[in-house]
């Protein structure tokens, strides 16, 4: 079938139109466009510099290594027992538990490797269990002066557990160990 219609196509006389005379067109190369496009026109652009100003003496380097942060709030000066109630208070009022925790390094540690998967020392000891029910930040910073007095050498925080979610919604810091 397609054999037949290219044959056809080939034999079939092309039709000339007579009624308008030839004209002759000229094509130029393409060139380029104007000088005068607008976005292609050269900027002034500034040198690149990193300047302070006056201000280079006010800046301030943290010494990473003597000065870790730990969870929320760290950068903040040690929490008073009033601020460490109002943080509970919200963390009650947002219908999640109260739970007290404590480690001697303070941060994220492997004490030794067996492969992928194995987690050793990751994660914080437990100061009881939550505190399921809690509506008093009273009986909290009370839990966390006992565990305090139990592990002096130890970093205590307060995490704000939503049994809804299943995850851990707020956490900070209430007590560093003494140097």
């Amino acid at each position: 079938m397609a054999s037949i219609s290219a044959s056809l196509a080939v034999s079939a006389p092309a039709e000339v139109s007579t009624s308008t005379p030839n004209r002759a067109f000229t094509v130029l190369a393409f060139s380029g466009l104007s000088k005068s496009a607008s976005f292609f026109a050269p900027k002034s652009v500034k040198p690149l510099s990193i300047n302070n100003g006056s201000r280079v003496n006010a800046m301030l380097v943290v010494d990473p290594y003597n000065n870790l942060k730990y969870e929320t709030l760290s950068y903040l000066p040690p929490l008073t027992d009033e601020q460490i109630a109002k943080q509970v208070d919200y963390i009650i009022r947002n219908g999640w538990n109260p739970c007290i925790e404590f480690d001697r390094v303070g941060s994220v540690h492997r004490t030794n490797f067996s492969g992928s998967g194995y987690y050793d020392g990751r994660y914080w000891i437990m100061w009881k269990l939550p505190m399921f029910g809690c509506t008093d930040a009273a009986a909290v910073l009370r839990e966390i002066a006992e565990c305090a007095k139990e592990h002096p050498d130890s970093f205590v925080r307060v995490l704000g557990f939503s049994a809804l979610r299943q995850v851990q919604c707020a956490g900070f810091l209430v007590k560093k160990p003494s140097v």
